[in-house]
């Protein structure tokens, strides 16, 4: 994508900020996750913009419901929102994709409710921590296989588990391009990576095994043993020979900067 190109999605991206931004103001004990996805809903079309998930197929054999996947505790990621209300110790991953004149952003960001454990929090600090390592590699020159390697080194490292059969992706005029971005890898194996490039990296690390199962519904996607997992995402482009941040954070309340 040109620089002009990559300016429009950050206008889309900005919408996509602030969507997360009142996410983190609702979310507390006693919410139900539709409820989240009504404001999304709301926040995003009534900024002249589509929800990027709403009505997305995939391989399910049905399209995505909502303009949020939530996914909680042991949900890794692509849950349904529905009537579960948060309760005091979950953590909520919230991703959303914004369509904005022409292209598609996405991030996610995982939220907690109320007290969490020390160890749930130190999973979230580490799986976001991996997210930044894995965009710092995201260079003109550098491969595919540098940013997974950044991101399953510094989590197995602490004991985490790296999902292997969800990954990262290209993301532009299509939701999902190519390359696949995995969150595992080799050092200079891979795609290469080139100028103009946009990326979505997004690690989904597990606080126990990295293997998940797939619920009914076709999309939910939760870890086998049912243990905490998170999730991280940014859009990313490479302009210039380094990475430059589309989506941003920056609207998120500070209680939940880990």
């Amino acid at each position: 994508m040109t620089r002009e190109e990559v300016e429009i999605q950050k206008e889309g991206a900005q919408i996509l900020g602030k969507v997360h931004g009142l996410i983190s103001r609702m979310v507390q004990p006693g919410v139900r996750t539709m409820q989240l996805d009504a404001m999304a809903q709301q926040f995003i079309t009534d900024h002249g913009a589509v929800p990027s998930f709403k009505g997305y197929r995939g391989s399910a054999p049905t399209p995505f419901p909502g303009a949020l996947c939530i996914s909680v505790n042991e949900v890794v990621v692509h849950g349904i929102p529905g009537n579960y209300e948060l309760k005091d110790g979950d953590i909520v991953s919230v991703d959303c994709g914004v369509h904005y004149r022409g292209y598609h952003s996405d991030s996610a960001y995982t939220y907690t409710v109320g007290q969490v454990s020390p160890q749930v929090m130190n999973l979230l600090k580490h799986t976001k921590a991996s997210l930044h390592l894995g965009i710092a590699q995201a260079r003109t020159g550098n491969r595919v296989g540098d940013i997974g390697h950044a991101i399953q080194s510094y989590t197995e490292a602490r004991g985490y588990g790296v999902v292997r059969e969800l990954v990262g992706h290209g993301v532009g005029r299509n939701l999902h391009e190519k390359p696949e971005v995995p969150n595992y890898g080799q050092r200079g194996r891979g795609p290469r990576l080139a100028e103009g490039m946009v990326l979505a990296i997004e690690p989904m690390i597990t606080l126990g095994r990295r293997s998940v199962v797939q619920e009914k519904d076709g999309w939910t996607i939760r870890t086998s043993d049912r243990k905490p997992a998170a999730h991280f995402e940014h859009t990313v482009a490479i302009l210039d020979g380094k990475p430059e941040l589309v989506t941003t954070f920056s609207y998120i309340d500070e209680k939940f900067d880990y």
